[in-house]
């Protein structure tokens, strides 16, 4: 009779160890959807992020070539100043010195 009830209080054991375990596989099942579906989100949320760099890039490009062309419009003008400056420089020396 002992020996049927330790076998009974075993066996009750061994099921409870599996139900539980049956509950934790559940609950790591959940956690494992959870963590999926904020992946899918993450690389949904990468992906768009990433398609817009070649238009940032494009546009980065395009405000470089404006720059550059204000930069030589800058020169160019510096350059039509100073050429005109010295000749109204030149200009008052030779009135001065006459």
């Amino acid at each position: 009779m002992g020996n049927l009830l330790k076998k009974s209080i075993l066996l009750m054991a061994i099921f409870a160890l599996f139900a539980s375990c049956g509950d934790i596989a559940k609950k790591v099942e959940d956690k494992m959807k959870v963590l999926n579906e904020k992946t899918l989100k993450l690389d949904s949320l990468v992906n768009k992020e990433f398609s817009k760099i070649p238009a940032l890039d494009s546009l980065i490009n395009m405000k470089g070539d404006k720059i550059k062309k204000l930069d030589s419009i800058i020169n160019k003008s510096s350059s039509k100043f100073d050429s005109i400056s010295n000749e109204k420089i030149n200009l008052l020396k030779k009135f001065i010195n006459k």
